[in-house]
This record gives C-alpha cells, sequence and structure tokens, in this order.
C-alpha cells in the first residue's frame, strides 16, 4: 500500500506537491468514489483516476548495473552519447540511476524507478559505504595519504574521513592501486580527494555499494535486487 498523491505522482502524471492539490480538488477517485484525504493508502488492485482518465500504477524495479568506462549516467544525453538506460532496453519500467558515477569512471551503479529509495540511498545525511578502486600516477605512501583519513577540503568543503588502503605499488610504471571507501558521492569526489594529496588518477571503479558487489556481472550487464539486499541497503541509509 502507498500513498495516494505518490502513486500518482510515480505514475508521472504531475508533482507529488501538485497531486495533493488535485486530490484536495477532488480531482481523484479511486474506485469510482472521489477521494480527498491526502493519507489515503491504495494498492496495485485499485483502480486510480485523475480527471477521469485512469492512470497506470506501475511496478517498482531495482537494478545493480555494471557500468562500462564512457557511458553517460543519464537516461538521455544531448551529445548523443551511450547512457546507461541503453544497455535496459528489456526493462518496460522509466528507471534511472540513483546518484552518478563518471564518464570515465566504471563499476556498480544502481538503477531504480522508486524516487523514495533513490532520495534514501543519495542524501548526504545517509551513509552507506562506497569502495573505490583507483589506479594513480606515483608511487603511493601512507603518510601522503593520511589526511585523507582525517578529511580533506576540495571545492570548499570538507570531505568526511575515508578508510584508505594501498594495494600495489608498481616500480616499473611508477603507478599505484589504492581503495578508498567513502559514503559521500560528491561530483568527481574520489578523483578530487586524491589529487589534494598528489595522486592523479588514471583510472577509477566502485566496486562495492553497501553490501552489494559486481560479482557475476561483465561490463554492460546488470540484474535484479532481491528484497533482501534492498531491505539492507534501506537500513544502511537511516
Amino acid at each position: 500500500m502507498e500513498r495516494l498523491q505518490k502513486v500518482i505522482a510515480h505514475a508521472g502524471i504531475t508533482s507529488r506537491r501538485k497531486a495533493e492539490e488535485y486530490i484536495i480538488n477532488g480531482r481523484v477517485k479511486v474506485n469510482g468514489k472521489i477521494v480527498r484525504e491526502l493519507g489515503t493508502q491504495v494498492g496495485k488492485q485499485d483502480k486510480v483516476e485523475v480527471d477521469d482518465v485512469p492512470i497506470y500504477q506501475e511496478e517498482y524495479g531495482y537494478y545493480l548495473f555494471y557500468k562500462p568506462k564512457g557511458v553517460i549516467s543519464a537516461v538521455s544525453d544531448d551529445k548523443g552519447r551511450k547512457v546507461v538506460t541503453d544497455y535496459f532496453t528489456h526493462v518496460k519500467e522509466r528507471i534511472y540511476p540513483v546518484g552518478r558515477l563518471d564518464y570515465d569512471t566504471s563499476g556498480l551503479l544502481l538503477l531504480t524507478n522508486d524516487g523514495d529509495f533513490s532520495q534514501k540511498l543519495t542524501h548526504p545525511s545517509h551513509e552507506v559505504d562506497k569502495i573505490y578502486v583507483a589506479k594513480v600516477k606515483g608511487l603511493a605512501k601512507k603518510h601522503d595519504l593520511a589526511p585523507l583519513t582525517r578529511g580533506v577540503k576540495i571545492d570548499g568543503y570538507k570531505t568526511a574521513p575515508a578508510d584508505v588502503q594501498i594495494i600495489s605499488v608498481d616500480l616499473k610504471t611508477e603507478t599505484s592501486i589504492i581503495q578508498l571507501t567513502i559514503h559521500e558521492g560528491r561530483n568527481h569526489q574520489v578523483k578530487k580527494m586524491l589529487q589534494s594529496v598528489g595522486y592523479l588518477v588514471q583510472k577509477l571503479k566502485r566496486e562495492k555499494y553497501g553490501d552489494l558487489t559486481l560479482q557475476g556481472l561483465r561490463p554492460g550487464e546488470y540484474r535484479s535486487l532481491n528484497k533482501k539486499e534492498i531491505s539492507s541497503l534501506l537500513n544502511q541509509a537511516k
């Protein structure tokens, strides 16, 4: 069961706030009767009409996608570049990304058509850990990376403390592999954090989101989340 105004908004009729006005003004019927109560709950079996036109109650979909490098985290692009929803041609729901990954970043991205789910996971006050693995130029040293564990200033704000590990160092190519665990998700954040301590990112991948991993998927592939995974994410976002 869901609130009537949410169902109307989810169907793409109008915004949730506007849907509340429609309800108050008697423009909404549930099972043939005008409903004016904003707290009204409806289910999939209920017939909802706005201005006597039945609305389609779309099922919610939750997907884990292995985003390849060179793909936009959006549903469309005015430059004609490939977007993440191009990989979901067999999915009937109107899904969109939960947050984003940069164009040149690969890895785990969630997509859904559940606005509340998306908002809870992306709201700054919620703390769902995300693990990134970066290939950087230079031979990484612990004392250089230490500021990241306390938070660094980028773009006028201080980042939350991150967990940082040096995975490997390649003396021949003078590059390093660094793992960062953060719960924020600002624009280019991981790249800017590493750059602030002297390491230029050459390659970046998000390997984990909460308890979710890319296990069993190749770039461009996706799978549905099960109820246990959805509940776990929402619990972590509280």
